[in-house]
C-alpha cells in the first residue's frame, strides 16, 4: 500500500494553475482557490495563476507557455472538462501533451464514483507530460478539485510518497530530447 516515507526530504514543485471558465473571476474562482490553497498546505510553490475563456487555441497556448518556462514542472487546470459544445479543455491539453498519462483519468473516475456515483462518467479529467512537465486538467467543481488533490496529486506530487511518485521522474521525463 502507498505510504510516506518519512526519512527522506520533501522536494516543493513549482505549480501554476489555470482556471478555465467564460464567467469566473479571481474573486469567485472557487475551484482554482482549492488548488490554490492545497498546494500551499502541501508545501508546493504556486507558480503562477490564470483565467482564461474556453477558448481551445487560448487554453493550448497557454500551456505551451507554462511548459516552456523553466521555473514550472507542474499545471493544473480546473474546468471545461465536461461534455458540452465548450468544454475544450481535454482536446487543448491533448493538443500538447508528448505522452498522456491514461490511469490518471481512471483513478480518478473511480475516486469519482465513490463520492458521486455513476455522475463520474460525465467528466474527462485527464494528464499527460509535455516538454518534461505535468499537465492535469480537473473538472470546474470545487468538490473535483479537492478529490484529485486529496486522493491522487497530493501524493504523487510528494517526493516521499511510496512506492513511487511523478516526483522522481521528473529529471527523466525529456531524456528523449537530450539523446543524440
Amino acid at each position: 500500500m502507498s505510504r510516506i516515507d518519512e526519512t527522506t526530504d520533501f522536494i516543493a514543485t513549482r505549480i501554476a494553475v489555470l482556471t478555465v471558465s467564460d464567467s469566473r473571476s479571481l474573486e469567485d474562482d472557487r475551484s482554482g482557490q482549492v488548488l490554490v490553497d492545497r498546494i500551499g498546505q502541501a508545501g508546493h510553490v504556486l507558480a503562477d495563476r490564470k483565467i482564461l475563456r474556453d477558448e481551445r487555441a487560448e487554453i493550448a497556448d497557454q500551456l505551451r507557455a507554462w511548459v516552456a518556462d523553466s521555473e514550472i514542472d507542474v499545471v493544473i487546470s480546473t474546468g471545461g472538462t465536461g461534455l458540452t459544445g465548450r468544454d475544450v479543455t481535454v482536446e487543448a491539453h491533448r493538443d500538447v501533451y508528448e505522452k498522456e498519462i491514461d490511469a490518471f483519468g481512471t483513478v480518478f473516475t473511480i475516486v469519482s464514483m465513490q463520492k458521486i456515483g455513476t455522475s463520474a462518467v460525465q467528466s474527462r479529467a485527464t494528464g499527460g507530460v509535455a516538454g518534461g512537465t505535468y499537465l492535469f486538467a480537473l473538472p470546474g467543481s470545487p468538490g473535483a478539485c479537492k478529490d484529485a488533490w486529496d486522493e491522487i496529486l497530493v501524493k504523487q506530487l510528494d517526493y516521499r510518497h511510496r512506492p513511487c511518485n511523478f516526483v522522481e521522474i521528473f529529471p527523466r521525463l525529456d531524456e528523449h530530447q537530450r539523446r543524440k
